[in-house]
C-alpha cells in the first residue's frame, strides 16, 4: 500500500504510513470511547448581502456541513456564491444572517482560534515576490505554528518545483504550485481550496487531485470550489451545487459514479450519420453540432473518432445531468 502510494503520488511512504496509522488509531479510540465528533464546517441558513442602498444577495440561507475525513466540492459557475461561502467560512466577511462554525468556533468573532484549523488557498493569489517558495512555506508555517519540511520537499518533487525559486521569477502556474505546496505542508485538519486547479496544466491538475486523495487518507477534510465536473467527480465524497447563491442540489459519491456522458462539439457537415444511441441528443450551433450521449457504446466511440471534433468531454452522467438541469447554459 505504501509503495503504491509513493509511486503514484510522488511522496515518501513513511509520511503516508504515519498519517494513516495515526488516523486509524485515533478513529478506533474515538469509537471505543463513544465520542461524537463535531463537523469541522457547519453553515446554518448562512446569508450574505452586498451593498447598502440596494443590497444584492450573494448567498441565501446556505446549509452545509463537512465532516472529518470528508471531501466536499462546491460546484457552480462564476457568481453562484462559491467564493462568498468560503470567505464567510474563514471570517473574512460578516454574515448578514445565519451562522457559520469552523472547528467549533465562530470565524468572525473567534477568527484566530477558528483559522488554526484550516489551510486556505484563495482563488486569486497575491504572494510576496521577495520570497522564495521555501521562504513562503516557512512564513506560513510560523503563522500556523510550524510546517512539515519533509512533506514540503516531497510535494515540491511531486509538483516539479524547486523550492529555492524566487517567486518574482515564477509564472502564474508556478506561483500556484508554490502556494499549494506551502498550504499542503501545514499540519491542519481542513483544507479550503478556492478553484485550486486554475492556471495548472493537466499533469499538475492530476497531481493536485492525488494530493487531495492523500489528505483524505490522512484523515483530513477538504472543501474546494470548482466549475469543472470531472475534478469533483474524481475525488469528492459529496458535491454541493450552488445557483445564484442558493443550494440547488447535493449529490453523494455513489450517485456521482453511476454512468458516463460524452459531449462532443463537431464541425458540420458530418462525415457519416451517427449510429443509433440511447439518450442521443443533438443541438445545432451554427456550423457546429453538439452531441450528448448518455449511453456510451463501442460503435458510438468509433463514430466519434472519425468526426472532425472541436471538443470532446467525458463526464459523470448523474452529476452532469443534475448540473445541466440547474445551469442549462453551462457547456
Amino acid at each position: 500500500m505504501r509503495g503504491a502510494l509513493r509511486g503514484c503520488l510522488g511522496i515518501d511512504s513513511a509520511i503516508v504510513g504515519d498519517a494513516r496509522d495515526w488516523f486509524i488509531a485515533y478513529e478506533w479510540n474515538r469509537r471505543q470511547s463513544g465520542i461524537v465528533m463535531q463537523p469541522l464546517v457547519e453553515m446554518t441558513n448562512l446569508t450574505r448581502d452586498y451593498g447598502w442602498w440596494a443590497p444584492k444577495r450573494a448567498l441565501n440561507q446556505l446549509n452545509l456541513t463537512v465532516n472529518t475525513g470528508e471531501v466536499v466540492g462546491l460546484l457552480g459557475p462564476n457568481g453562484s456564491g462559491k467564493s462568498t461561502a468560503l470567505r464567510l467560512l474563514l471570517g473574512f466577511m460578516r454574515p448578514t444572517a445565519g451562522t457559520v462554525r469552523l472547528g467549533g468556533f465562530d470565524p468572525w468573532n473567534q477568527g484566530p482560534m477558528a483559522r488554526k484549523t484550516v489551510s486556505y488557498l484563495p482563488g486569486e493569489l497575491r504572494l510576496y515576490d521577495n520570497l522564495s517558495a521555501l521562504e513562503l512555506c516557512q512564513f506560513l508555517g510560523k503563522l500556523h505554528g510550524g510546517f512539515n519540511m519533509p512533506r514540503a520537499v516531497s510535494l515540491a518533487r511531486a509538483f516539479d518545483l524547486d523550492l529555492a525559486t524566487p517567486l518574482s521569477s515564477c509564472s502564474s502556474g508556478m506561483k500556484r504550485k508554490a502556494a499549494l505546496i506551502s498550504i499542503l505542508a501545514l499540519d491542519t485538519r481542513l483544507l479550503v481550496l478556492d478553484e485550486p486547479t486554475n492556471t495548472l496544466d493537466p499533469a499538475m491538475r492530476e497531481c493536485l487531485l492525488d494530493q487531495i486523495r492523500l489528505a483524505k487518507l490522512a484523515g483530513k477534510s477538504v472543501l474546494f470550489s470548482s466549475h469543472v465536473l470531472e475534478e469533483v467527480e474524481k475525488v469528492c465524497d459529496r458535491v454541493v451545487i450552488l445557483q445564484k447563491g442558493q443550494l440547488a442540489a447535493s449529490c453523494a459519491s455513489d450517485e456521482m459514479r453511476s454512468g458516463r456522458k460524452i459531449t462532443a462539439r463537431i464541425k458540420m457537415p458530418l462525415l457519416t450519420p451517427p449510429p443509433d444511441g440511447k439518450g442521443l441528443i443533438d443541438q445545432s450551433q451554427g456550423e457546429r453540432l453538439i452531441f450528448e450521449v448518455l449511453e456510451v457504446t463501442p460503435e458510438m466511440l468509433r463514430w466519434l473518432a472519425d468526426q472532425p471534433l472541436d471538443d470532446l468531454r467525458i463526464e459523470p452522467a448523474a452529476v452532469s445531468r443534475l448540473y445541466r438541469s440547474i445551469h442549462p447554459d453551462a457547456m
